[in-house]
């Protein structure tokens, strides 16, 4: 039985809350990834996508030096990093999510995996096509 472990990226940026929306675009831009876990303190307190710069500041006329905590979805869903793949694929389902960080037993972020890394890598592509069904049904 293979684990998110066995899929995930360790490649993980975490970004402050006191940021910047213009860095967290950079980083994303330059990492090609839309979602950075948000940490303060060494606790994951929220996550930023490039959605929310979009949605949340860009739309609303705000400017590249508003901070990341103020646009942020604050809560985050997370999943550990033994936890079986179709477990971690139901989480990204039920919650719409296509980016899920990845935390150890001792809840330390660990990996980040994208709904992609599990189409590509799983031999069979069912769990990762339901999942993607589920994210794109309207809320």
């Amino acid at each position: 039985m293979h684990t998110i472990k066995d899929v995930m990226s360790r490649d993980v940026q975490v970004i402050s809350p006191d940021a910047t929306i213009a860095e967290a675009a950079r980083h994303m831009r330059d990492g090609d990834f839309g979602m950075m876990p948000v940490g303060e303190n060494d606790r994951m307190i929220g996550s930023i996508s490039d959605r929310d710069i979009a949605v949340r500041a860009v739309a609303e006329g705000r400017g590249g030096d508003t901070k990341v905590r103020d646009v942020m979805s604050e809560g985050v869903r997370w999943a550990y990093e033994d936890e079986p793949i179709d477990r971690v694929v139901a989480i990204m389902g039920e919650y719409q999510i296509r980016r899920l960080p990845i935390v150890s037993r001792d809840k330390r972020l660990v990996g980040i995996v994208a709904l992609g890394d599990i189409a590509i890598r799983e031999s069979e592509p069912a769990p990762a096509a339901e999942a993607l069904c589920e994210i794109s049904e309207p809320a």
